[in-house]
């Protein structure tokens, strides 16, 4: 088991697989002028199964595949199956747009993973262009039906609340989960990612997205879906599944921070506000010993802050695209 400098422990790993997406959502990439990482750049299959591994050594136990966009990753489902084929793996979960989800629910499935996250911030096709520039709402939809078919449990959708975009969509979101058995959670846009479009004028706070929600009974952790990061849970009454919440600005949960994130090119960073980061790919390329990766992961843990600032007056949009740091 690893803790950090706070006393929190630490067994969590979010890994990204690819900086590469299909889409260009509009508070994450710009349109044009961004430059996805060579393939030589990226860690290889057998890269990752050796730090997850090493990283499994030291008490993670609990890995979500991340991007970019995951899915768009050449072998992703040959590689979900080594991850999950480790001893000590606990629990493996993925975050997708949904675009490639309807083709390959079932492989993935088949691989091992058991549990997924949609990221899908409108209901409908005029506003899915807006947002996500390209796709289309249908393709997402049909992953999302392909995902319940083949059990994923649970799924959850994420929603990213954009004040005067699709903020007067969050009712139709609570009605997907008298719908479906699907988990929706509603997220804070953060400053981080296309630099210029995080303002308070397109941020909406956690007490705003609660009241536009409606009735909501609050749930304990043990009826909350399962899943290890910072969302508390609710539920519409007469609903099928639940309504999250995931407030960086407005409900600080930095004190139950359990993860660490890896980047498609393999620097380990603490924090997802973190400058800061140790490059494990350098040390395994240059020829560095398990035991020195497993020193060089107990140093990134050690960086880890107490909590992030985003919410302070002085703090600036980081000039970061959320892909490149495994969003």
């Amino acid at each position: 088991m690893i803790s950090d400098s706070f006393g929190r422990r630490i067994d969590y790993l979010r890994l990204s697989v690819t900086d590469h997406c299909n889409l260009r959502c509009l508070y994450c990439l710009p349109i044009q002028g961004f430059s996805f990482s060579k393939p030589e750049e990226i860690l290889s299959d057998d890269e990752i199964e050796r730090i997850v591994a090493l990283a499994i050594s030291l008490g993670i136990n609990k890995i979500r595949i991340t991007g970019g966009e995951p899915l768009v990753r050449p072998g992703i489902c040959s590689l979900i199956k080594r991850i999950s084929s480790l001893a000590g793996i606990g629990d493996i979960s993925l975050s997708t747009n949904g675009l490639l989800l309807s083709q390959m629910a079932k492989d993935l499935f088949q691989a091992g993973l058991k549990r997924v996250n949609v990221s899908l911030d409108t209901l409908r096709p005029e506003h899915f262009q807006t947002i996500a520039r390209f796709g289309s709402l249908e393709k997402v939809l049909e992953g999302i039906r392909a995902g319940l078919a083949v059990g994923f449990d649970p799924l959850k959708i994420n929603m990213v609340v954009i004040k005067g975009i699709n903020s007067n969509e969050i009712k139709d979101f609570v009605t997907l989960t008298h719908k479906f058995p699907i988990h929706v959670r509603f997220v804070e846009l953060m400053p981080i990612g296309e630099t210029g479009y995080f303002s308070r004028e397109h941020w909406m706070g956690l007490s705003d997205i609660m009241k536009a929600c409606g009735e909501l009974v609050s749930l304990s952790q043990d009826e909350s879906p399962r899943g290890f990061g910072p969302a508390t849970y609710f539920k519409s009454p007469g609903a099928l599944g639940t309504i999250g919440f995931i407030s960086a600005l407005s409900s600080n949960f930095c004190r139950r921070c359990n993860r660490l994130r890896l980047t498609a090119k393999g620097v380990l960073v603490p924090c997802l506000a973190s400058e800061k980061g140790v490059d494990l790919k350098n040390l395994i390329r240059s020829g560095g010993s398990d035991q020195d990766l497993c020193d060089l992961i107990r140093q990134a843990v050690l960086i880890k802050p107490e909590r992030h600032c985003m919410e302070s007056k002085n703090a600036n949009a980081r000039e970061i695209f959320m892909c490149s740091l495994g969003g």
